[in-house]
């Protein structure tokens, strides 16, 4: 069996370049042509040393060829940090018995050449200059050595950074054209979805309306009150599925307004009131702020936040749950605390994952639904430009929150800030 080959630093680095690959190009073949002329020498080359090859990637006076490690001149010096000249080479033990020199492949005597190293440090090869017959090398000639194998790596660097260019914009591109198609499936199913409750919907508003109308209901008070809560909680469903449906359909986009959260968080309050008379919890809601925002979204927000601290109450005992904000630069950090069974610290940020159900959470009905309240909370609050976050109260139950940006043209936020 053959021994496997193993892959050093450079030979990774010469692979990552990908120049081994594709033509010298007119920039290479400038640079080399540059360096005979400068040294006034009839051959020069850019050589890519592997573990086991030379590559000529660009030469000048002769053909660019391949040969064994063992045989290069510049392999014996790859690792050299600075320029190397040779007046002589035949008089120089690193290269005398080289058969560039010896006649075997040719007849070397001046050789210099400098460093090609990566940014990161790994030679790749060298830059060379040659003649067969010995020469001398002044200073000035020395130095433009190192600047034109400097240029060379900037060359090699250039058309890395190009490539991987060419790949993000090609990555971006599917990944444009796949989130375009996902946008339009995401619109269709939202549109089919809200057909389907529009239907039952429609059906319970129509009925609301008709026995709104009844003498019996009419003559009642209560009852009166009642059906116009459906009536309204109705209504306020319907825009709830087209404000969904709008934003499907605009690619995650909201319709960006001032909005008071007070009402919105006292409507989701009433909209529960069944929850809440049917486990006697107290709800207490403090002053909150205008924020930026979609009304119809954040209503969701609300309903969603209140009846989760709701549902996950302690057995046998009435719930209790506050909602307050506080001020934090340039958001408004709206809070929902309560007294219930609590979170795991370790599931504190997993909660927002859609379709995640906490082991052994058990809710006051029995029932922990689908994992995707929380879930909806964080999509529509990025949405917004927020960010949401939960934790385990001292004392038991949870905290969960959610920033905001600020009105900046509300006055009683510029009042605030004079």
């Amino acid at each position: 069996m053959g021994q496997t080959r193993v892959r050093s630093a450079s030979d990774r680095e010469i692979e990552r370049y990908g120049v081994l690959e594709e033509p010298a190009g007119r920039d290479l073949q400038a640079l080399v042509d540059l360096a005979a002329d400068f040294f006034d020498v009839p051959t020069a080359a850019i050589n890519l040393i592997t573990s086991d090859e030379q590559h000529q990637i660009a030469t000048a006076g002769f053909e660019p060829s391949i040969c064994a490690r063992e045989d290069s001149m510049c392999a014996a010096v790859v690792d050299e940090p600075g320029s190397v000249v040779v007046p002589d080479a035949s008089l120089d033990a690193r290269f005398a018995d080289n058969p560039f020199v010896t006649g075997v492949i040719g007849s070397v005597r001046y050789y210099a050449s400098a460093p090609l190293v990566t940014p990161r440090g790994i030679p790749l090869g060298r830059l060379c200059v040659f003649d067969d017959r010995p020469r001398e090398t002044t200073p000035e000639q020395r130095r433009a050595l190192t600047v034109l194998a400097e240029r060379v790596m900037d060359v090699l660097e250039l058309r890395l950074r190009s490539r991987e260019v060419e790949q993000s914009l090609d990555e971006l591109t599917r990944t444009r054209d796949e989130l375009r198609r996902s946008n339009d499936a995401l619109g269709h199913f939202a549109g089919q979805v809200s057909h389907d409750l529009r239907s039952p919907l429609m059906v319970i508003s129509a009925n609301a309306e008709m026995l709104s109308m009844e003498p019996a209901v009419a003559d009642d008070p209560e009852l009166a009150e009642m059906v116009r809560e459906i009536r309204d909680a109705g209504s306020r469903m319907s825009r709830l599925i087209t404000s969904v449906l709008n934003h499907a359909r605009e690619g995650g986009r909201t319709r960006i307004t001032s909005v008071r959260l007070g009402p919105v968080f006292d409507q989701a309050v009433l909209d529960l009131r069944p929850v809440v008379s049917a486990t006697s919890a107290e709800v207490a809601v403090a002053e909150l702020p205008h924020v930026s925002g979609d009304p119809e979204m954040l209503y969701a927000v609300a309903l969603n936040l209140l009846g989760n601290a709701l549902k996950f109450a302690r057995s046998g005992t009435p719930p209790r749950v506050e909602v307050g904000a506080e001020r934090r630069g340039d958001f408004w950090r709206v809070v929902v605390s309560d007294d219930g069974i609590g979170i795991p610290a370790e599931h504190t940020h997993s909660i927002f994952l859609p379709y995640l159900r906490l082991p052994s959470r058990g809710s006051r009905d029995g029932e922990d639904g689908h994992g995707v309240g929380l879930a909806t909370v964080r999509r529509i609050v990025e949405a917004h430009g927020g960010q949401v976050g939960a934790q385990a109260n001292e004392a038991g139950g949870a905290t969960v929150w959610f920033e905001l940006p600020v009105v900046r043209d509300d006055p009683a936020e510029v009042l605030a800030e004079a």
